[in-house]
């Protein structure tokens, strides 16, 4: 497919198709929707030879037909973006306790957001070193999100960062390894209130367009095309790996979930033809995602606290893509949709006879779950999973069909998460040299109230 010809609309169908280029910068569609690609290609044709291909080069061969970059720009982009993980695989596969694991923490930060961030930060420097633009990133976080996306941008010219995250609803790792980034162009907000206040005031500051034109406002949010882009690869390259190693043709993934943008990649991956037979979606507590692929109805909750912080969302903001397909592809009835979760906080999907999605099956993993499957990894294997990770394993483990392959998708190292390791097997095992050396560290943040006038207020005061 020639990759002139796919541009990107909006899900709501009020604003006019861009670049892919356009739509990096743009983040937010303008009438307040998400940017889709106008075709999803068919790539079965080229498996084959993309399954032996190491995973830069693959990231290369999977991004380059929904892009507008000449190939060996995206492919340097690619390069340096990499460059910076610790393991020469970028993300291995290790099969342990049934099921094979892709661990997606080799990045900067530890987590699978720097797979798609330290790629976005690159793409934004590109973009305004030819435009000779400038860029305000404002973004939420529940945790991984933040830290990636500052440690993406820090330094770079022509970009400032502001980053949302909810004042001690982080663990403490991660809110060190934001806070503890000092150049001046990064601004930590420290919001007191919940991840979903956080991602409601910036989605708020995005739909006023003259504030968001005045001060040359970006997403660092999944709900920027090119993140959701980046992370369609790590499926590719798993899938090779696993189905290499079991002779498989098909294979499971099983997902931890929250905001839904790892599990829509995954989506895409099926779209394009990657041999996925189910999805597995893995709630902790805050299930506002696994009730609806079981009844269809999805109805905003209580953000209930756990050992899982990044999952603590009741209101998943790339939902609204799935969900853009799910009814036919039709912005009308997606509009109403959207007006009706605005209105009543509640929406409503007729299952069919296969279900909601028959390609999407969900559970939950709560708090007992959690600590047991981190236990029992670890007692029988010596092996580590950070409870997001150990909330995905468990549901997985519970969805396995036929001997066919389980990926489960390891979403941070488990050092992150000291205290629930520690909970889970009652000893002190897991550090990591980056978080070590966090400790004691200065740190910067300033706190503000979960108001959008206060978050406004402070961001045009320091853009200028």
């Amino acid at each position: 497919m020639n990759a002139k010809a796919i541009s990107y609309f909006s899900t709501r169908g009020q604003t006019s198709p861009v670049s892919f280029s356009d739509a990096v910068m743009m983040g937010l569609a303008r009438d307040g929707g998400l940017l889709l690609p106008s075709a999803i290609p068919d790539v079965r044709d080229q498996l084959d030879a993309w399954s032996a291909l190491p995973y830069p080069a693959l990231a290369a061969a999977v991004m380059q037909p929904y892009v507008d970059l000449p190939p060996a720009d995206l492919r340097a982009l690619v390069d340096r973006s990499y460059a910076s993980f610790r393991h020469p695989e970028i993300a291995p596969v290790v099969s342990v306790g049934g099921v094979h694991i892709v661990e997606l923490f080799h990045g900067p930060t530890l987590a699978f957001k720097d797979v798609a961030l330290q790629l976005l930060g690159n793409m934004f420097e590109y973009l305004l070193a030819k435009s000779g633009g400038t860029l305000n990133l404002l973004g939420a976080t529940s945790g991984d999100t933040g830290s990636a996306a500052i440690h993406g941008v820090r330094g770079k010219d022509r970009i400032r960062i502001f980053i949302l995250h909810p004042k001690g609803r982080v663990s403490r790792s991660q809110e060190l390894q934001m806070t503890s980034v000092l150049d001046q162009n990064v601004h930590n907000l420290s919001v007191g209130g919940t991840f979903d206040d956080c991602q409601r005031i910036v989605k708020e500051l995005f739909n006023d367009l003259a504030l968001r034109d005045g001060c040359h406002l970006g997403s660092v949010n999944s709900i920027n095309w090119a993140r959701v882009l980046a992370q369609v690869v790590y499926y590719f390259y798993a899938a090779f790996v696993v189905m290499r190693r079991t002779g498989a043709r098909t294979v499971r993934f099983a997902v931890p979930t929250g905001n839904f943008g790892d599990i829509f990649a995954g989506w895409i991956a099926l779209r394009m033809g990657l041999p996925i037979s189910k999805l597995v979606l893995a709630t902790n507590e805050n299930n506002i995602l696994s009730r609806f692929f079981r009844t269809g109805e999805y109805r905003m909750g209580t953000v209930h606290t756990t050992l899982s912080p990044s999952m603590d969302i009741q209101v998943a903001s790339n939902f609204e893509r799935y969900l853009y397909y799910r009814v036919g592809e039709n912005a009308e009835r997606l509009r109403d949709l959207m007006a009706s979760f605005a209105r009543d906080g509640a929406l409503h999907i007729e299952p069919s006879r296969g279900g909601v999605d028959p390609l999407i099956e969900a559970g939950q993993g709560d708090r007992a779950a959690t600590l047991e499957t981190i236990r029992e990894f670890y007692r029988e294997s010596g092996y580590l999973l950070d409870p997001h990770t150990a909330v995905g394993v468990h549901v997985g483990r519970h969805h396995l069909a036929g001997g066919e392959p389980m990926i489960c998708l390891a979403t941070a190292h488990p050092a992150k998460f000291s205290a629930a390791i520690r909970e889970a097997i009652g000893e002190d095992v897991t550090h990591h040299p980056i978080l070590d050396a966090l400790e004691g560290a200065a740190t910067r943040a300033t706190t503000l109230p979960a108001e959008t006038a206060a978050v406004r207020d402070y961001v045009v005061g320091h853009v200028g």
